[in-house]
């Protein structure tokens, strides 16, 4: 059975580093408070939230998932995210010991 959920927050793609800030320049002379770029290992983020509480994420495609995995390979693990800019671990639950509640 399918309950009721929400969504955390909306990511867009920036095309680069200077992108990212220069996209982060306008949402801050808007008058919203973006985050500083934060490293997630395989990608940078800024953070900020609209006027109706709605939190955006500001997202560069670098480094890229490829940093840690054989492209041969990739997606194959499942991986926790990066927490603090910190590599991350191999998850210990195969995908079979991951049940959805009800």
């Amino acid at each position: 059975m399918w309950g009721t959920g929400s969504i955390h927050h909306l990511a867009w793609r920036v095309e680069d580093d200077a992108h990212q800030l220069q996209v982060r320049e306008q949402v801050l002379r808007e008058g919203a408070h973006p985050t500083p770029v934060i490293d997630r290992f395989w990608f940078r983020s800024v953070y900020f939230r609209e006027p109706g509480g709605v939190l955006f994420e500001l997202a560069t495609d670098g480094p890229g998932f490829h940093v840690d995995e054989k492209m041969e390979s990739l997606g194959e693990t499942p991986r926790p995210a990066a927490v603090a800019g910190t590599k991350p671990r191999c998850n210990r639950k195969s995908s079979a010991e991951i049940e959805a509640t009800g």
